[in-house]
């Protein structure tokens, strides 16, 4: 399954790997979570290895490396799967 229009490759606009705060996602109803089985099935179809996936706040947080091999930190939209907010190893 391929990512909305967010797709993973809007990473190639965000900065070097640095710690930070959780990100702003909206809130939704929980029964209008996506799934979290679905948003791991598309990262590994695209080449991400998670290392962890939690639920923080109102995002899905990864943290893992990309198909390139670099360290990922990133939050997704609960219900959409956007991409709130991303640091990528440089």
């Amino acid at each position: 399954m391929k990512l909305h229009a967010y797709s993973l490759g809007a990473l190639l606009f965000v900065s070097s790997f640095n710690a930070y705060a959780g990100a702003d996602c909206p809130a939704y109803p929980k029964e209008e979570w996506a799934s979290e089985d679905t948003l791991k099935e598309a990262l590994a179809q695209e080449g991400y290895k998670i290392k962890k996936f939690k639920v923080d706040g109102n995002c899905y947080e990864i943290y893992g490396w990309n198909k390139q091999g670099k360290k990922v930190e990133i939050y997704f939209d609960m219900k959409t799967f956007a991409i709130i907010k991303a640091e990528v190893e440089r």
